[in-house]
């Protein structure tokens, strides 16, 4: 239920530890699951600890203006030199008026539930030597450790195959995501689990829910909320990269809780909590901010993803058969991983509703914005083909033998059938499968189209 200035906000005593964490769901990890308590120095491992790394869906590689600091396509989450989670510790029940003033604290995060012009309840978090802290959002802060707009996505092609930033690879006026979006905690100890939760801290170190907000008292007396569009997590029904089978796309709270979706993406009344979920996040899962999707991989999920050096490998094999235009017999190339948007005069074109490769052409061309196969008479878009250039998309590292329809952008049979398979949401309450590498809305019976290519004839 969601509260909306009740009186029953004044029941608790004005101020009350918090022992345990506000997500009851989840059991946090036992006082002595490492033998000493951390000092915030590293230990001298050779290699730093990587908790995983997020990818933006819809950048192949990079962003179109390209990877500048914490404004990137991809980013890899270390462990930190010290520790600088946090962790509720004690909440207080105070008119609404006084808040500011309650909030005076600069070095204390807090979070703030406003639920009526006269009652708030606010909860202080204490710092957490076991956890590193890391928050996303829109906003270009020094708070905010991956800076995300949103990303260009459509129901039509790319033909260059990188999807830009809203805005022309600024930050877009209509954005739809926060500029505080969500923050990751991670243990610095094995297993070094990771877990989501909607809302960062900002400025002031403060999270702020309106009186509009959706937000409630839970049973055992607590605080809990939903942002404003929301924070959704889908967890893989099965292991990412051996049995790819998407899971159901849930809403994450502020104290990381998980719930059903709401009926449209900013409504008030929040879904059904899911108690048998959590979240902890897994190699595969997505993060939507309402404008942008995120994919987190894990160290052992990144061991199987082809390297841009494997990538590059793959692109030099396909040249090396020398494949043909099967009406020209002029010989196709593939362009390097760094040409972007650009069409090479060499460059493979397919028909995707058939999967021929031919060269560039003008024939067949009915004035439809579709083509006839001259091998087939199949009539269907007509693209060039693009390497997926990231590769934390990839499910594998085999050979790039399928097609995304209708983009064209070339990967490996397993991840072109996994993606497709997958609904990402867009808008308010629409989902589309779509290719991982531009994010353009995926066509046809099954979304992609096996390739088949001409050898030479001598």
């Amino acid at each position: 239920m969601v509260l909306k200035g009740s009186s029953e906000a004044l029941c608790p005593p004005p101020s009350l530890e918090l022992r345990p964490s506000c997500n009851k769901s989840q059991p946090s990890p036992p006082l002595g699951s490492s033998s000493q308590p951390h000092d915030g120095v590293i230990s001298e491992d050779k290699e730093p600890i990587k908790y995983g790394e997020l990818i933006i869906l819809g950048h192949n590689g990079s962003l179109a203006n390209g990877d500048k600091g914490r404004r990137r396509s991809r980013l890899a989450l270390y462990k930190r030199p010290k520790a600088n989670g946090v962790k509720p510790d004690v909440i207080h029940n105070v008119s609404t008026p006084l808040v500011s003033k309650a909030l005076s604290n600069k070095s204390q995060h807090s979070i703030s539930y406003t639920l009526s012009r006269s009652h708030s309840v606010i909860v202080e978090y204490t710092h957490d030597i076991n956890t590193d802290m890391f928050q996303i959002g829109r906003s270009t802060e020094s708070m905010i450790d991956f800076v995300v707009t949103d990303t260009a996505g459509s129901s039509s092609g790319h033909g260059g195959g990188a999807a830009g930033e809203g805005g022309g690879g600024g930050q877009s006026a209509q954005s739809t995501i926060s500029r505080y979006a969500c923050r990751i905690m991670c243990e610095r100890s094995a297993p070094y689990t990771a877990r989501i939760y909607a809302a960062g801290f900002d400025s002031s170190k403060n999270i702020f829910l309106g009186e509009r907000a959706a937000k409630w008292r839970t049973s055992d007396g607590l605080m809990d909320g939903l942002t404003t569009n929301g924070v959704l997590v889908m967890h893989p029904a099965g292991e990412f990269v051996s049995e790819p089978a998407p899971g159901v796309w849930r809403e994450i709270s502020v104290c990381g809780n998980v719930f059903a979706l709401r009926e449209t993406r900013s409504a008030q009344q929040r879904g059904k909590l899911v108690e048998n979920e959590s979240n902890t996040l897994q190699d595969g899962s997505l993060i939507d901010l309402c404008g942008a999707t995120l994919l987190w991989r894990t160290p052992a999920g990144l061991r199987h993803i082809p390297t841009l050096k494997q990538l590059e490998s793959l692109r030099q094999e396909l040249n090396a058969a020398r494949p043909q235009c099967p009406v020209g017999f002029n010989t196709l190339a593939f362009p390097s991983l760094a040409q972007r948007e650009i069409v090479d005069k060499k460059q493979p074109w397919v028909y995707v509703n058939c999967g021929h490769v031919h060269g560039y052409h003008n024939w067949g061309y009915p004035g439809t914005g579709e083509r006839e196969c001259p091998m087939c008479r199949r009539v269907g878009p007509y693209v060039p083909l693009w390497l997926g250039c990231e590769g934390g998309l990839y499910l594998d590292a085999g050979p790039p033998t399928h097609a995304f329809c209708p983009c064209g952008h070339v990967c490996s049979e397993k991840t072109v059938v996994g993606w497709s398979q997958i609904p990402l949401p867009h808008g308010t309450h629409a989902f589309h499968a779509a290719c991982p590498f531009c994010g353009t809305w995926l066509t046809g019976e099954q979304g992609h189209v096996k390739l088949i290519f001409q050898g030479p004839v001598d």
